[in-house]
């Protein structure tokens, strides 16, 4: 450290060197680590992009969650044994990317329809349970991919979430 200081006293254009250079090693050393990450990421495979894409179209990114909420709740009432109870459910539909979204969007008077025939088949000791609402909720997601499937040749619809559960 004092050789430093007494180089700099003694002889300012030699300092002015050596910053200069440990700032052009410091540059050559940071652009060596970019480029070798660079080679790395991207020199994984023999194969041209074009042909990967084609090939393997599964190996795409997944489509992002997107919710599409009904209108409305659904209010009906079900028949019980000793009396019938009055049952609301309010429902989320998850669908996979814009293209799903927009077709359910599109198609909710149906879906609305197709989800209010699974719910009346449905009893108030069956909605009692976690295993007769359970049920009611995969009746409700089959019944629905298949109506959406014949319409539109796609199920659209991966899952129907009761977001909202009253029964009277």
């Amino acid at each position: 450290m004092a050789d430093d200081n007494e180089l700099t006293l003694k002889d300012p254009a030699a300092a002015k060197k050596k910053k200069l250079i440990m700032i052009v090693a410091l540059v050559v050393i940071l652009l060596g680590g970019g480029g070798a990450g660079a080679w790395f990421m991207f020199a994984g495979s023999d194969e041209p992009a074009a042909e990967t894409a084609e090939t393997k179209p599964e190996a795409s990114a997944p489509q992002p969650s997107l919710y599409v909420g009904m209108p409305r709740p659904f209010v009906f009432n079900v028949a019980g044994g000793q009396r019938d109870r009055l049952v609301q459910i309010k429902i989320q539909l998850m669908v996979r990317g814009a293209a799903d979204e927009t077709l359910a969007k599109q198609n909710i008077p149906l879906i609305e329809g197709t989800l209010l025939r699974v719910f009346s088949a449905a009893t108030a000791e069956q909605l009692m349970t976690f295993e007769g609402k359970e049920k009611l909720r995969q009746d409700s997601l089959e019944e629905c991919r298949r109506v959406l499937k014949d319409l539109v040749s796609s199920p659209v619809i991966e899952q129907v979430l009761f977001t909202g559960f009253v029964m009277q």
